[in-house]
């Protein structure tokens, strides 16, 4: 895949961060895409406080909107591209939506769970691993988290 190509996506997933922020939540956002026709399927960024939901965040909503959109839990050849590396949960989730690439922007080292923590794709538990790329954009990612979360420390 290309880097323009990859950097178009991440563009859109930082749309959705930046979206995140403005109402309050962590800036994190995601999107799937077919790449059969770049179409995007679904758009989704960080919701856990206003829809009192631990589990929704911007990777668990993109795929709930997905399956929604496509009538199938399974995602079989979709990609994701998410502005923050996955924690557990969502690796999870993309693991058994069978997504097959996820692009990430900025590595998470405190609560990442693909480069960082549990590599939870290279567990011998894991049935279904993606094709992995991370560092899209991960400056421009890290800068709005970082702002963020500077700006609500005051």
């Amino acid at each position: 895949m290309s880097d323009s190509r990859d950097i178009r996506f991440m563009e859109l997933a930082l749309g959705e961060a930046q979206a995140a922020a403005a109402a309050g939540e962590a800036p994190i956002g995601a999107i799937i895409v077919d790449p059969a026709t770049d179409a995007v399927v679904a758009a989704a960024h960080n919701m856990p406080i206003a829809r009192h939901d631990p589990s929704a965040h911007a990777e668990i909503l993109g795929l709930r909107l997905a399956g929604e959109k496509l009538g199938n839990y399974r995602l079989t050849g979709l990609e994701m591209f998410v502005s923050l590396e996955p924690c557990a949960m969502c690796a999870g989730a993309i693991s058994h939506a069978r997504i097959a690439r996820l692009v990430y922007g900025a590595s998470d080292p405190k609560g990442g769970a693909i480069a960082h923590g549990p590599h939870f794709f290279e567990q011998p538990t894991c049935h279904w691993r993606p094709e992995v790329k991370g560092g899209v954009m991960a400056e421009q990612s890290a800068a709005l988290l970082k702002g963020f979360f500077k700006a609500r420390r005051g």
